[in-house]
């Protein structure tokens, strides 16, 4: 069960505005267009197809070298990572007047044939966007798919023979291992590498109103960074970098999404653009102090099939107490559509337990 306690903000280490240092988490998000923020509901943001598409399998060769010189383990990553620059329009003042934000993120390869994987709140809300290589050369980038529950999308550049990624495996990670960050921090310094160690694994962290399971490591993060590389000092990818937390005194704390959950994701986006079989309760929340209430329910969705109103106070889902609408969010993410839970609810001072068959977000 997870409690609220007075926590340092965490931030999405996310595409920034050029010539401001905004981090991005919900409203701190100076002068951006979205704050991608996913809604209480589940909702599952849709985005192009693109059928039979699949990853290719690494050409390069890894070479493990010492911890203590990483120089060639990291021009062999640098290949492996792009920048990614947005513009995004937005309304001005007057009610015909519109202005056009810049913002910029991180990416990286993994396919020859021009996929690149990064996160939602990088792109999200961009009316276009700039894909650059590390010898310079920019593209067209092409949304895929995203989704922003996992804060992962997938985009496409029209190319060839690219150097993708050789990616790791995340559940065999150990504290203490070395970490490598690519990317490009201010959207200006692309190719920054900084270095450190995981600190540690399976960290429960609150971003932009999602519970998610993330990696934490000491290496420099910074506004820019998200959707750049976090690789081992074998050069395999082990995570995508996604925040950071900033706060006066409080240094060493980025995370990560591991690599396993990325490719997952990444590899639905490809397949069909979406991400199939997500289980959703299909209700909009609220939270009180250290309560969740239903605020409104989706007609003919999983809640109101069985029985939950609005109004009701969430107790627990499938046995586990809640308290917030982000361990809500938690417990549904760890079903798929068609598993049945028990809900308890509290309307007019009593429990009332409720059989809820998910839906599919």
């Amino acid at each position: 069960m997870i409690k609220k306690t007075n926590k340092p903000p965490v931030y999405t280490a996310r595409r920034i505005n050029k010539g401001l240092t905004a981090l991005g988490i919900c409203a701190i998000m100076a002068g951006s267009a979205l704050s991608g923020a996913v809604g209480a509901s589940m909702y599952l943001n849709g985005s192009q197809k693109e059928s039979g598409s699949s990853i290719s399998t690494p050409i390069q060769q890894v070479n493990t070298v010492t911890t203590s010189d990483l120089s060639e383990v990291v021009e062999q990553c640098k290949q492996n990572v792009v920048e990614i620059t947005t513009e995004s329009a937005s309304n001005g003042n007057h009610i015909f007047q519109q202005y056009v934000q810049e913002g910029a993120g991180s990416g990286v390869i993994i396919s020859e044939d021009g996929y690149i994987l990064t996160n939602d709140h990088v792109i999200s809300g961009a009316s276009t966007i700039k894909v650059t290589l590390q010898d310079g050369t920019e593209y067209d980038g092409r949304v895929i798919g995203t989704d922003s529950v996992s804060d992962v999308a997938v985009l496409k550049i029209e190319a060839n023979n690219l150097v993708p990624a050789a990616v790791g495996n995340s559940s065999d990670l150990k504290v203490g291992e070395t970490t490598i960050v690519i990317g490009n921090p201010l959207g200006s310094l692309g190719g920054t590498v900084t270095t450190g160690i995981i600190s540690a694994l399976n960290r429960e962290i609150e971003v932009n109103g999602e519970m998610m399971t993330l990696l934490q490591t000491d290496a420099a993060v910074n506004p820019g960074n998200s959707g750049g590389g976090l690789f081992n000092a074998s050069g395999e990818l082990i995570g995508i970098v996604n925040a950071k937390t900033s706060s006066e005194g409080v240094e060493g704390l980025g995370f990560a999404i591991p690599i396993d959950e990325a490719m997952n994701v990444a590899s639905q986006l490809m397949d069909t653009g979406s991400v199939s079989n997500r289980a959703a309760l299909n209700v909009k929340l609220a939270d009180y102090g250290s309560s969740v209430v239903v605020a409104d329910v989706i007609e003919g969705g999983a809640a109101e099939q069985a029985g939950i109103q609005p109004g009701d106070q969430i107790i627990s889902i499938d046995g586990e107490e809640v308290h917030s609408s982000s361990e809500v969010k938690k417990v549904i993410r760890a079903h798929v559509a068609g598993d049945a839970v028990e809900v308890i609810v509290a309307r007019n001072e009593k429990f009332i337990p409720l059989n809820v068959t998910f839906g599919q977000a």
